[in-house]
């Protein structure tokens, strides 16, 4: 099975920006959301969260930087 045969994920990789990178950090972030609300708060899950957003904000800084050719 692959993930673009999934009904919703499916329609969301289609109306994607054709990076898979960002894909999956979209699809992660309402994941993560998800794990948060049922699991609890906790360090373990606030560590996850400031990851997750300082890894979403670097890779935004990162193809910004390399698509502009300043890199």
């Amino acid at each position: 099975m692959n993930l673009r045969d999934l009904p919703v994920v499916g329609e969301l990789l289609g109306a994607g920006a054709e990076d898979r990178v960002f894909d999956v950090l979209l699809l992660i972030g309402p994941l993560m959301i998800l794990f948060i609300a049922v699991v609890g708060r906790s360090i373990l899950t606030s560590a996850g969260a400031i990851i997750y957003i300082l890894s979403f904000i670097s890779y935004i800084i990162y193809r910004s930087i390399s698509t502009s050719g300043i890199a």
